[in-house]
């Protein structure tokens, strides 16, 4: 007779869910690289950054909400938009296939955090009274996704890369 399942840092639930993400996220690799469409190269190679950040953020605790917010009234979108405790998160997500001499997040310059803070502004506007009082912070989280043989990307996070 089996007893009930004794409490082991191999069971920890937080460990668990970080496994359970990582299968997760292992298996929509693998799907995406069978099934996708054809599309333009640095569309695909964006697409799949967005993806690896997604997970890669919700082992770290953030609380994503948004993916790729737009409005028709503005320019551009929003990649990620995520809670991290209390702190609204607005994230730009960048992706490489390799490192190159420039840091990716090098990327999002004075006019696309215009862009962003815009957009950023719109979305607070939609929100009820309450949650528009957040704290926010404009994120940029670099992926690096390396040779195909290589089993996880590379991240560099910077929180509160640029401000209002």
């Amino acid at each position: 007779m089996l007893g009930p399942m004794t409490s082991s840092p191999e069971h920890a639930p937080g460990k668990l869910r970080r496994h359970w993400i990582d299968a997760e996220s292992w298996l929509l690799r693998r799907l995406y690289t069978r099934h996708r469409a054809r599309t333009a190269a640095h569309l695909e190679t964006g697409a799949l950054g967005e993806r690896e950040a997604l997970f890669h953020l919700r082992k770290a605790g953030y609380i994503v909400v948004a993916r790729r917010w737009t409005t028709a009234k503005l320019r551009g979108d929003l990649d990620l938009i995520a809670w991290q405790g209390s702190t609204l998160c607005f994230i730009e997500v960048k992706t490489r296939s390799r490192r190159d001499a420039f840091a990716a997040e090098m990327a999002v310059d004075d006019d696309k955090q215009r862009v962003l803070r815009r957009l950023a502004r719109a979305y607070l506007n939609r929100l009820p009274p309450p949650a528009r009082e957040a704290m926010v912070r404009f994120d940029v989280i670099s992926v690096y996704l390396g040779s195909l043989n290589e089993a996880t990307p590379e991240f560099v996070l910077n929180p509160g890369a640029f401000g209002w």
